[in-house]
C-alpha cells in the first residue's frame, strides 16, 4: 500500500515500532519517490537562493556603483522567489519542520486524548492545505489558459514577457506536495489513534 511506505517515524510525535498495529516504519528519504522529489526540490531551492543573491548583488552594483539600472530584474526575482518559497515549503512539510504553535506534545500526557489532539491537528492541517492546493490549481490554470480559458491573452511580465504561469506553477506544485506530506502525517496520526492495544 502506498501510504504504508510513506509513514515514517517521528521521535517527537509517537514512538512506533514495527507491529501489525503500527505497520512498517521507514526512515526519511529511504523511499525512492521521496528521495527523488526532495533532492530535486532541494536543488531548486539551492539554485534559486544562489540566483537571487547574484541578481540582487548585480542590481545593487548597477544602481549604486555604476549609477545605472538593471532593467526588469524584478521579474526574475519574483519568479525565483516563488520557486524558492514553495519548493522550500514542500521540503518543510516532508521534514515536519513547519512552524506551529503545538502545545499538545509539551503539556499532554501520552494517551488517547493526546493521540486524538494530534489526529485533529493533522486533519485540520491536511484539510486547509487541500483547500489552498485547489486555489493554487485555479491560480495556475488562470495563468496557463488565460482569463478566458482559451490559451489566448496569457498573462506575461511586462519587460521580459515571461509567462506568469511559470511562477504560478511553483505555487501549485508546492501546495500539492504539502498536501501529500501532510496526508502522510494524517495517516500516521490516524493509525496511532485507532490502533488496538495489546491485551
Amino acid at each position: 500500500m502506498l501510504w504504508s511506505s510513506l509513514v515514517s517515524d517521528n521521535i517527537n510525535e509517537t514512538a512506533c515500532t514495527t507491529t501489525p498495529e503500527c505497520g512498517s516504519v521507514v526512515s526519511l528519504r529511504k523511499n525512492f519517490f521521496d528521495r527523488i522529489v526532495i533532492n530535486l526540490f532541494s536543488f531548486v531551492c539551492f539554485f534559486c537562493a544562489v540566483a537571487l543573491t547574484l541578481i540582487i548583488c548585480v542590481a545593487t552594483f548597477f544602481r549604486y556603483i555604476l549609477e545605472g539600472n538593471l532593467y526588469g530584474y524584478e521579474e526574475w526575482v519574483k519568479i525565483l522567489a516563488f520557486w524558492l518559497y514553495f519548493m522550500g515549503a514542500a521540503v518543510g512539510a516532508y521534514n515536519r519542520t513547519h512552524i506551529r504553535a503545538d502545545l499538545v506534545n509539551a503539556y499532554l500526557k501520552d494517551g488517547k486524548f493526546k493521540d486524538f489532539m494530534k489526529f485533529l491537528r493533522d486533519l485540520i492541517t491536511f484539510s486547509v492545505a487541500g483547500l489552498f492546493a485547489w486555489y493554487g490549481y485555479i491560480f495556475f490554470m488562470f495563468g496557463f489558459m488565460g482569463p478566458l480559458g482559451t490559451g489566448i491573452a496569457i498573462p506575461m511580465t511586462s519587460v521580459w514577457r515571461i509567462p506568469m504561469w511559470i511562477g504560478y506553477l511553483s505555487v501549485f506544485l508546492g501546495l500539492m506536495f504539502m498536501v501529500y506530506y501532510f496526508g502522510r502525517d494524517f495517516v500516521f496520526s490516524a493509525r496511532a489513534l485507532f490502533r488496538r492495544k495489546k491485551r
